[in-house]
């Protein structure tokens, strides 16, 4: 493992009690709903330790596009969601608590109670107004 005290550096736990989809640059990992995350819900993470995003290489972009078309397909043909949230936390600022990029794969249902709420709409709010910010769209 790169980083001893990374998570998802390693590999075998990301694995362990979940189903997964690989190839030679990147995971996807999907523990069981039972394990307090949203059915189906997801994450696709570089093998290699990249802290974010912006560190990807171009190859690791494509091996994680590649896992992304996968899982969509697998989901829909087991899950048939309604669409879909996916995306990036980047810095603690941003949301990121474990500083080994990762992308999220949320798979988003009809009948949830936060339907049609997408990932921007607490974002959007005035409670999240910068102080002394204009209130622009």
């Amino acid at each position: 493992m790169p980083f001893p005290d990374c998570p998802f550096c390693d590999v075998d736990a990301l694995r362990r009690d979940a189903f997964t989809i690989e190839n030679d640059l990147c995971l996807l990992s999907i523990k069981p709903a039972e394990s307090g995350l949203l059915e189906g819900a997801g994450i696709i993470v570089p093998r290699a330790h990249r802290e974010s995003v912006f560190d990807l290489t171009e190859a690791e972009w494509t091996a994680t596009r590649d896992l992304l078309v996968r899982v969509r397909a697998h989901l829909d043909a087991t899950l048939a969601p309604g669409g879909y949230n996916v995306g990036w936390n980047v810095g603690h600022v941003g949301g990121q608590h474990i500083m080994h990029a990762h992308l999220h794969v949320i798979p988003r249902f009809r009948d949830e109670p936060l339907a049609g709420q997408g990932i921007r709409s607490h974002l959007k709010s005035d409670a999240n107004r910068r102080p002394g910010a204009g209130h622009g769209g």
